[in-house]
């Protein structure tokens, strides 16, 4: 991931050029390069699953039974024929075109999965030119994407869905949630078994995620979970059937207007409710849905138009008349929703007063790619314990996030695991917060340990011995000197470190062990700062100190493979050392 912003925009704009080098609009090529996205997505996912298959498959007399189809559903992928299998399309024999090539790969797919039939992009590509879709397709097969996993993938996927929002290309990108809201809320409602519904469920993410959290517990998310969705936009319905097949996923998503249609409802109650449905929405006719079942608090306020004046009470209603009487509900809805007045307040009341509301979580600004405004997350739980029926978790977590870019943030992992956390021990979990601080506190022991000054040490070695002759390096002389005898007394401490057991009273004593080193960390750090500057100093020191032929002598020096590798080790010392000691 380190690497993708600039990879993010490398791919960009190769597809871009796909618009430059046909009859398409912005709109009109938004399907033939997610379509490319989802081949070479669908063929790093093929690559891996199929390394893990093989050394697995039965053999008879010497020879070991084929790939099947069956093999990849069952561990959450699509299988590829070899004419769809994006090293194919690369590298094309002579005489065959690549938009040939790439339909014949989209029909292959459809073929070996009915729920792709008509979905999947293939005309599209005719009407591109032939050198720039092969252009496309090399670079869509960066040595960067050949292992990425589906984090990476997934990242890629929301970027250019973001830039097509940008250009107006499709519904303004209002249908993507962010991986960490989205990983929150499935944290949060833990879907391990049954119905899971999103009626706003736009390429499928909630769904997607509730499979990785299966698959985190070793069970096939097939056999847990049966997946419903709702979508009102054509495009956005063939990309989450897209998005669930290249993930090895069955789901029945239906093309509804949520408000005034009910697909689902022979397959009600759900177990799962999940969504991030539009924000605010003020033209939602009264009159169709005034006798809606699913609106059992009634309808917020209408307006003289005869249209509900803020659909946000619509969909919470919705979302609670779905749940099974043990059912959960996690979502995303607007910050105006808590504080809403009028016949939305009373709603609001009616569904508190059910009992049913477990926890709020507030979330800064931000967080979306087309949007800054801060949000909620809100979250039901019919099945709460009696003592919990009268209470609501709420927690603040607006200064909460780590920053992505300049415009955007989310949270990182270990914000998630510990805003999760705090989740657990409302719900009485003690044990799995100590298990949480407990793998925090190995992690902590375990790199401590394995810091290794041996390499580091080595280099300052050599950096003072070849700066001494030219420059004044008394300071860098006591830095390494300070440095060595800090650095033996911190691997002193580390080692002395014991591995902590699950109990509060042993997870207390192991971390305030641990609290004099993360000091220490602090002080090498900084150390090791001072250092990289003052040989710096030296550096520059020696170069003004040498004559002419004596500095040419030291140029060619300095550029053999030896001395370029010593000064790109010494210049990343902070970058290589830093890291471990951070995580105390």
């Amino acid at each position: 991931m380190e690497h993708i912003g600039k990879l993010e925009l490398r791919l960009w704009g190769a597809a871009d050029s796909l618009r430059a080098n046909s009859n398409f609009a912005s709109n009109e090529y938004f399907m033939p390069v997610m379509g490319l996205i989802f081949l070479r997505h669908a063929y790093s996912r093929f690559l891996k699953v199929r390394d893990e298959i093989i050394p697995t498959l039965p053999s008879r007399g010497g020879k070991t039974r084929p790939l099947k189809k069956e093999d990849f559903s069952a561990r959450s992928s699509i299988f590829l024929r070899d004419e769809a299998q994006f090293d194919y399309l690369v590298s094309l024999p002579e005489g065959e075109t690549a938009s040939t090539a790439v339909i014949a790969a989209m029909k292959s797919i459809e073929e070996d999965y009915t729920t792709l039939e008509g979905l999947l992009p293939k005309q599209e590509y005719a009407e591109l030119d032939e050198d720039a879709l092969r252009q496309v397709l090399r670079i869509f097969n960066d040595p960067a994407l050949q292992k990425a996993d589906g984090d990476v993938f997934g990242r890629i996927y929301e970027y250019f869905l973001t830039q097509f929002a940008d250009q107006k290309a499709h519904d303004n990108g209002e249908f993507f949630t962010p991986r960490s809201i989205v990983e929150t809320i499935v944290n949060f409602i833990e879907p391990t078994r049954g119905k899971v519904i999103d009626p706003a469920c736009g390429s499928g993410g909630m769904f997607v995620q509730s499979a990785h959290f299966v698959e985190t517990m070793k069970a096939n998310p097939n056999e847990r979970l049966t997946f419903y969705g709702m979508e009102k936009n054509p495009t956005t319905l063939r990309l989450a059937k897209m998005n669930l097949a290249v993930h090895g996923l069955e789901g029945n998503i239906e093309k509804a207007i949520s408000y005034y249609e009910d697909p689902h409802k022979a397959h009600e109650p759900f177990d799962y409710v999940m969504a991030n449905p539009p924000f605010n929405v003020d033209e939602i006719d009264a009159e169709k849905m005034k006798d809606d079942k699913r609106l059992s608090f009634g309808l917020p306020g209408v307006n003289k138009g005869g249209k509900v004046s803020n659909g946000n009470y619509v969909w919470m209603s919705f979302f609670h008349s779905y749940l099974s009487n043990t059912g959960r509900a996690g979502i995303v809805m607007s910050s105006q929703a808590s504080s809403a007045g009028g016949q939305e307040a009373k709603v609001r009341e009616a569904i508190v007063k059910t009992g049913d509301m477990d926890v709020m979580l507030a979330i800064r600004g931000n967080f979306f790619y087309t949007r800054t405004v801060p949000c909620e997350l809100w979250f039901m739980d019919k099945g709460k314990p009696e003592h919990l029926r009268d209470k609501v978790l709420m927690l603040d977590a607006r200064q909460v996030f780590r920053k992505v870019t300049r415009k955007i943030c989310d949270f990182s992992p270990e914000q998630e695991k510990n805003l999760t956390s705090i989740v657990w021990l409302y719900r009485g979990q003690e044990d799995r917060f100590a298990g949480l601080v407990q793998d925090y506190l190995s992690t902590a022991r375990e790199e401590a340990q394995a810091t290794d000054f041996t390499g580091l040490l080595d280099v300052l070695g050599k950096a003072f011995t070849h700066f001494a002759a030219h420059a004044d390096v008394a300071e860098l002389k006591a830095g390494i000197a300070k440095l060595t005898s800090d650095a033996k007394a911190y691997g002193e401490a580390a080692t002395a470190l014991a591995q902590p057991d699950a109990s509060i009273d042993a997870l207390t004593a192991a971390w305030t062990a641990i609290q004099p080193l993360a000091d220490q960390a602090k002080t090498l750090i900084k150390e090791i700062d001072h250092l990289v500057k003052e040989a710096q100093k030296a550096q520059d020191t020696t170069a003004k100190a040498l004559p002419a032929n004596i500095r040419a002598i030291e140029v060619s020096v300095a550029n053999t493979p030896a001395f370029s590798a010593f000064l790109l080790y010494f210049n990343d010392l902070s970058w290589r050392y830093a890291p471990r000691w951070r995580c105390c």
